[in-house]
């Protein structure tokens, strides 16, 4: 009996354990229960409430908030201390939220149209847009103020009282002194008092876009490896069926008939099948390094954007195959235009991938084997990761490399395999590809 005691104390511990462990899950379930049936009939009503609640509290601005929670305080003030101060103050304040609340009351019945002329501009050309504004209803709409964001910044204008049927409009230039994507819009109509208090905005237009297309040049179109060829790139690599011929062989069993070469054969006394070098249809891969710590400045990197843009469209010109890429995406190559559209949107990145060679092997990983690839890159990048960049591809692919480096001489020097152009402004481009023979 002395023996079994603590073995029998310790199972009733583990017992009253086991138990107790059991009643607390058994608590959290029901709680859990109580309280997921519980929210889901007040969830409905909490949505239904906010719903309601939220236009009401969406006018009052954050200066609005600050005049009520200072009201506030200072009627806690007054009952407190017993200052009368503090009354003419709350009173003070919350007249003023009063008065504010008579500026957003009213429904206006305008028609709102935002034209850009024209939609898509070169940097540093013209572009202007146009706020038209009419009253649509049948009553005549006091004056408000219109608020029409365009890219950064914002134009107000003020629309004067409108009879029913009347109609005004209101230009504004859009600046394009930069390569970018300007949205302008949505076209807002604001109520409110002359302190700011209370806000009320109506949204009329969806936004528009405004390319602002990069400069570019135009290139050489007898430039050799970006012109359209009918019958392919020659490769070293030898095949039964192609259109380049390359030598004879002696007939094996399973050779095409159709391959043998009947006047040698009948010359050696023996069959002779003709062999091929294998063509591939051009195929070039245009890369866009826009890691910003490979540039010296923005406008380097705004020249880089421009060589993409320039090869691109002589490319795309000659019909050649074209995958352009950079570290945002692959970009679209049906028309120019296509292209110089998604070039607006090049924007720089920053460690995306940790050397130009990952990029390059990450963007290419589903793509053919092209017979040249072009890659842009900053002033900024070592030989060496150029090298390294390089040698991604095959032996068969020929391999160019531009620098934009606007403190640096135009020049064309071998690296490794590779071609290294090295451009300082857009107009040595040409020039450059020309002596470099492609």
């Amino acid at each position: 009996m002395t023996t079994d005691s603590p073995a029998r104390g310790r199972r009733r511990r583990a017992s009253a354990v086991d138990q107790a462990r059991i009643a607390r899950e058994l608590v959290a379930g029901a709680v859990s229960r109580a309280s997921g049936a519980v929210w889901g009939r007040v969830a409905p009503l909490a949505r239904s409430v906010g719903s309601r609640v939220r236009p009401v509290v969406g006018v009052v601005s954050t200066l609005g908030w600050i005049v009520l929670g200072s009201a506030l305080v200072s009627v806690v003030l007054a009952v407190w201390l017993g200052w009368a101060e503090f009354v003419f103050i709350a009173a003070t304040l919350l007249a003023a939220l009063v008065v504010a609340s008579a500026f957003v009351f009213g429904r206006s019945t305008y028609r709102v149209d935002i034209e850009l002329n024209p939609r898509r501009v070169v940097a540093g050309a013209r572009a202007l847009g146009r706020l038209t504004v009419a009253n649509s209803g049948s009553r005549a709409v006091l004056p408000t103020r219109m608020e029409l964001p365009v890219g950064e910044g914002q134009a107000d204008f003020t629309i004067p009282r409108l009879a029913p049927g009347a109609e005004t409009e209101e230009l504004f230039a859009v600046p394009t002194a930069r390569r970018a994507l300007i949205l302008a819009g949505p076209a807002l109509s604001v109520r409110g008092d002359q302190l700011g208090l209370l806000r009320r905005t109506n949204q009329w237009t969806d936004q528009i876009e405004l390319f602002v297309h990069p400069r570019t040049v135009r290139l050489a179109a007898t430039a050799r490896g970006l012109v359209r060829d009918l019958e392919g790139q020659t490769t070293k690599v030898i095949t039964d069926s192609d259109l380049a011929f390359h030598a004879l062989r002696t007939y094996e069993p399973g050779d095409d008939i159709r391959n043998v070469h009947w006047r040698t054969s009948a010359r050696t006394g023996q069959l002779m099948v003709r062999q091929y070098q294998e063509t591939r249809r051009s195929q070039l891969v245009l890369a866009f390094d826009a890691e910003r710590s490979h540039f010296a400045s923005d406008d380097e990197f705004e020249l880089g954007v421009s060589v993409l843009a320039s090869i691109g469209c002589q490319v795309i010109r000659e019909e050649t195959e074209l995958r352009a890429l950079w570290q945002g995406g692959g970009m679209r190559v049906e028309t120019p235009t296509a292209l110089l559209d998604d070039s607006c949107r090049i924007q720089p990145v920053d460690g995306a991938q940790a050397t130009l060679r990952e990029f390059l092997r990450q963007a290419t990983l589903r793509l053919a084997t092209p017979s040249l690839a072009v890659t842009i890159v900053g002033s900024q990048l070592e030989a060496a990761e150029l090298r390294g960049a390089a040698a991604l591809w095959a032996g068969d692919t020929e391999t160019i490399i531009i620098r934009v480096d606007e403190a640096a001489e135009p020049r064309l020097t071998r690296l490794g395999r590779s071609l290294l152009l090295t451009v300082s402004t857009l107009p040595e481009l040409p020039a450059l590809l020309k002596r470099a023979g492609r």
